[in-house]
């Protein structure tokens, strides 16, 4: 290991000193020695440098941040560092692995600014992942101070390619409700082309190359700090930026107040020579601790939803009893009521049907406007969430009346407000022993750890844009092969899916058509990960869909003990190993515009027998049963648009 850091610092000298005054160099790898990272002060100013197994990716990337009480980006000067390590076991659910192991090194770095303030970055790496944060101590008297911009930055090499979302333009879509990151992606595009204004949600992927794969993204954001997102691409970097100054209509300060001594959330890096590590990484986790003890045992599950299909009109006592009634024939846990509950059908007989969920072992969500003075979105209930008297006394009731969660819509916006009603929704819910969903929202950031009544956040091109647009529907697949890569590797994902009606509308009427096959929509049930999934089933499935993809929704988990990634290049194909206990699920979904034919290699099944879910040539849906070989290597061929599933589970 030794002999690999120092040929890779050489470099770093190497290519600074030709160009730049170097000063003082901080190093560190990962236990296994093959990531590396250095840390230098170049005139003035300090970076950091990312190689794996000797290959560049990461190079001379700017820290620093400037603060109402000083600029700790230029003219810097480097004090001390120092390492230590972490070694740390935890068992979390509601994420894609029940037990997790991370071990890890660390290096905190002090720097001094022009004026003697001092400012500490701390470093930690694993075998596949960086997090750093900056730490700010008291100078002098002062205890408080606004962060009001980062330098920091992710420096590529030249010839990586992007994976990159747009971050939404403030206050404009529905009721001026963005941003909602529900954007699409622009996938395997040269850097120099990311010039969106608003810059590129997190988590963004890039492939660097021959070298591998990087994931960025941040974590541990929380009421105490605002939530940030990639710039457009400048001067060869990425930095971190705050949110627009315009988000919730110009109300609230675009970068962080925070209390001295302080510390920023997390910025995290996960990289590889393949697509495994980013699959399978657990930073967002790893780096951040709960924040409250939850105040019941919470049980999660899979959920009906009368409004993706049925929309508004189903919001009638008849359609709400005949999804609960769904959700008892699908021994589904729960039942989502949607918007206008309280004015279609009442506080009462809401109630009533509470009752009745409950007499038919279905729990009850409800949905909520989150606004109050954040934007224009006019859905009921409103103003029973955006205030501490109005939010408890809603929660009290929603207590005694037997509801399991709610559902907040509408949050649109990352400034520290914005978090800050994030957490106080959350905290004031688990008070009351409710889970919560969040829907026009922002990515998640270690919230399943932090918050023990948190069970997801849509913050994804989603299916009531499946309903809605015709190039969403055209693209189904394609997005599909994306988000356990990007979006749901970092957090989980409530995509409101698994499509069984031919038309995305109540009758299953002939228009918008849904153009990927029905076993691809029970692949999704496994790809996308979410510890309550509201399923977009609807009553009629229960006889028009096939048989068996009906019992196969019956047994599908939404708890995962452990991820594997399998295969796939993101856009064009991807599969993936889910376990539940004893349980493996294999799903696969293909965008390509022709048949697949894969070699999986499958050793956790080897020589037991599997149940498969497959297309045939038409895309009409399948089921076998067969042997998979002793060594674990398994033929699958995915259909255009479909999708494959196979298991254990009996």
């Amino acid at each position: 290991m030794k002999t690999i850091l120092s040929a890779f610092f050489s470099v770093c000298f190497i290519v600074i000193s030709t160009t730049v005054y170097a000063q003082q160099l901080a190093e560190v790898a990962s236990p296994d020695g093959h990531l590396q990272l250095c840390v230098l002060v170049e005139n003035g100013k300090p970076v950091y440098m990312v190689s794996y197994k000797g290959k560049s990716m990461l190079e001379n990337s700017p820290l620093g941040l400037t603060t109402n009480e000083g600029d700790f980006i230029s003219n810097m000067r480097f004090i001390e560092s120092s390492t230590g390590n972490i070694d740390k076991e935890y068992v979390q659910d509601r994420i894609k692995q029940s037990c997790v192991t991370y071990n890890a090194n660390t290096l905190k770095c002090t720097f001094s600014n022009a004026n003697e303030k001092k400012i500490v970055v701390l470093f930690q790496v694993s075998n596949n992942d960086i997090a750093f944060r900056y730490e700010l101590p008291m100078w002098g008297e002062t205890r408080a101070c606004v962060v009001e911009k980062e330098a920091t930055g992710f420096r590529f090499p030249s010839f990586t390619k992007s994976f990159l979302s747009h971050m939404m333009r403030p206050m404009q879509g529905f009721a001026r409700t963005t941003p909602s990151y529900e954007s699409g992606y622009e996938t395997d595009y040269p850097m120099e082309r990311n010039q969106s204004d608003e810059g590129y949600v997190f988590p963004g992927l890039f492939h660097v190359g021959d070298h591998g794969w990087v994931l960025v993204s941040e974590t541990g954001v929380r009421s105490l700090y605002c939530a940030s997102h990639l710039s457009k691409f400048t001067d060869g970097v990425y930095t971190v930026d705050y949110p627009n100054p315009a988000q919730n209509n110009g109300f609230g300060s675009s970068g962080a107040q925070i209390g001295l001594p302080g510390v920023t959330p997390w910025r995290t890096i996960t990289v590889g020579e393949s697509l495994r590590p980013i699959v399978e990484t657990t930073i967002p986790w790893d780096v951040v601790e709960p924040l409250y003890k939850p105040s019941v045992d919470y049980q999660f599950g899979r959920s009906t939803w009368s409004w993706i299909i049925w929309q508004d009109a189903s919001m009638n006592f008849k359609d709400q009893v005949k999804y609960i009634d769904l959700a008892a024939a699908l021994d589904f846990e729960f039942i989502l009521i949607d918007a206008w509950w309280d004015s279609n059908l009442g506080y009462e007989k809401t109630e009533e049907l509470v009752r009745y969920a409950r007499s038919k072992s279905v729990g009850v969500f409800l949905w909520y406007n989150s606004n109050g003075s954040f934007n224009d979105a006019f859905q009921t209930p409103i103003d029973k969430m955006n205030t501490s008297v109005a939010r408890k006394k809603e929660m009290k009731w929603l207590q005694e009346v037997g509801v399991k969660g709610l559902k907040v819509d509408f949050l649109g916006g990352d400034k520290q407000e914005t978090m800050r009603v994030y957490e106080d929704v959350l905290s004031d819910a688990n008070d009351y022993g409710l889970m919560v969903d969040f829907h026009g929202a922002t990515l998640p950031r270690g919230w399943e750890r932090m918050y023990p009544n948190f069970v997801g956040c849509e913050a994804v091109l989603a299916s009531e844009m499946l309903v809605f647009v015709q190039d969403v529907r055209e693209k189904e697949a394609f997005y599909a092969t994306l988000h356990h890569f990007i979006r749901n590797s970092v957090a989980s994902m409530e995509f409101g899916g698994v499509v069984l009606n031919k038309n995305f509308n109540k009758g299953n009427k002939d228009r918008q058509k849904r153009l990927t096959t029905d076993i691809f929509q029970l692949a999704t049930a496994v790809l996308f990960q979410n510890p309550v999934q509201f399923f977009a089933l609807t009553p009629n499935n229960l006889t028009d869909a096939p048989g068996f993809a009906i019992d196969f929704m019956r047994k599908i988990p939404t708890l995962w003990d452990e991820t594997r990634y399998i295969d796939g290049t993101p856009g064009k194909y991807s599969v993936i190993a889910r376990r539940h206990g004893e349980a493996w699920y294999i799903a696969g979904v293909n965008a390509e515009k022709s048949a697949l034919n894969l070699t999986l290699e499958l050793p956790m099944l080897a020589g037991q027998s599997v149940t498969v879910y497959n297309d045939k040539n038409d895309g009409t849906p399948r089921k076998e049963t067969l042997k998979v070989p002793a060594d674990g290597r398994l033929s699958a061929v995915i259909q255009p648009n479909g999708g494959f599933v196979l298991t254990n589970q009996k």
